[in-house]
């Protein structure tokens, strides 16, 4: 039995390694259109752009893994076609059958516009390695940088140019940095510790358009104002990589749609990781995590192989900021309230609760607020918000 995994990043590497340590012992591709081995994204906006990490150390694996658990890795292959009839994919100008396929062809970054100058030179992202390469050498001190977006990818960037000594500000159309994702206090909690960095957060503010004629020169705001820039970084989300999938007439949901055994309208095609979206307590979710894309693929590996497992997803995410570890676990649409626990120091957490339901915990350098938080949330307990104020050992709370 082939199988023939579409996307060589987290989610393709687990799947592939977790076929092997399974047994699986038929052929298995991976296709990856970079040509760097499978590797971790998470340090490219951290370690990595701060020169505290090296390229090798990136890898997820030692490059003679593959090899030697006769993983057949193609690197800077991108595939062109998807054939569900004749189960073939085309992929540098020959056709590949298989018996299983496997899309963990995971998610592209936003961009702006050319018409606002989206396209001028020293306009850059945050996703792939050829990404960072490309803007590392504009981290010199006394530059100016523009950040558009107020996420965790647009503040990890403002973070790493603050402590290389340039001069950073972050735009937000919202009102506040983190709407999307985070409740008002860690908002705040967040915006503090910047301001305390010198970095500029503009909240509320809309760009207009980037100014220069080929290379950006800077930002005009929707207030009037201008400000100038050496280069801009664009953080305003991802889209997952569907193009595939739905060129194939397989259904799209909010990304590729699975079951909940990870399989798409294709009883032969598989999907995991950000491009995938899964059923989730009678709605449906996708999520862009490290944690979920090796557990949902490892889950797909074990069904592929016959297992039948539903797939239950445990969110859970990071971010670090300066000396900031931001830990979050469970997800918190729809909470109406939340506590606030001080820690040791200066450790605290945010309980998102809908009703008497605790949903999920933001916890700044506090990771037993977090740990406890998420067995909590996985074991499905919710402490009373005012226990979870005052108690003096939180640990205790998971035997009660």
């Amino acid at each position: 039995m082939r199988v023939v995994i579409v996307g060589a990043g987290q989610a393709g590497a687990a799947l592939a390694a977790k076929l092997r340590a399974l047994g699986h012992e038929g052929e298995i591709v991976m296709l990856g259109d970079e040509p760097a081995p499978p590797y971790q994204r998470p340090p490219l906006s951290k370690a990595y752009l701060l020169g505290e990490m090296e390229e090798d150390r990136l890898w997820l694996r030692a490059p003679e893994f593959w090899a030697e658990h006769n993983v057949d890795l193609r690197l800077g292959q991108a595939v062109t076609d998807l054939n569900p009839t004749a189960k073939t994919v085309t992929v540098g100008g020959g056709v590949l059958e298989y018996d299983h396929l496997a899309l963990t062809t995971g998610s592209s970054p936003r961009r702006l516009p050319a018409a606002i100058g989206g396209s001028l030179e020293c306009v850059y992202t945050v996703r792939t390695l050829a990404d960072v390469d490309a803007m590392r050498a504009e981290f010199q001190p006394g530059r100016k940088v523009i950040i558009v977006g107020g996420g965790y990818i647009g503040l990890e960037a403002a973070a790493v140019a603050a402590k290389l000594g340039l001069d950073v500000t972050v735009l937000e159309m919202a009102p506040r940095i983190l709407q999307r994702v985070a409740a008002p206090e860690t908002s705040d909690y967040v915006r503090s510790l910047h301001q305390a960095h010198g970095v500029k957060l503009l909240e509320s503010t809309g760009l207009d358009r980037l100014i220069g004629d080929d290379r950006v020169e800077g930002a005009a705001l929707k207030d009037g104002r201008e400000i100038p820039a050496d280069f801009v970084i664009v953080g305003v989300g991802i889209t997952p990589n569907t193009h595939l999938a739905d060129e194939a007439g397989l259904v799209l949901d909010n990304g590729i749609a699975t079951d909940e055994l990870g399989r798409t309208s294709d009883l032969s095609i598989w999907s995991a990781g950000d491009c995938a979206s899964f059923p989730w307590k009678g709605g449906r979710i996708r999520l862009e995590s490290v944690g979920n894309a090796i557990d949902q693929a490892e889950a797909v590996a074990a069904n592929i192989l016959g297992a039948g497992e539903t797939y239950e997803a445990k969110p859970w995410f990071w971010s670090d900021q300066y000396d900031l570890k931001l830990q979050i676990a469970g997800l918190n649409t729809g909470y109406d309230r939340i506590v606030t626990r001080k820690g040791e120091g200066d450790a605290t957490s945010f309980w998102y609760y809908r009703g008497a339901d605790l949903l999920a915990v933001d916890a700044m350098n506090d990771s037993r607020a977090y740990m406890v938080g998420k067995r909590l949330i996985e074991m499905g307990k919710s402490p009373a918000p005012e226990v979870i104020e005052t108690a003096a050992d939180l640990k205790a709370l998971l035997k009660a």
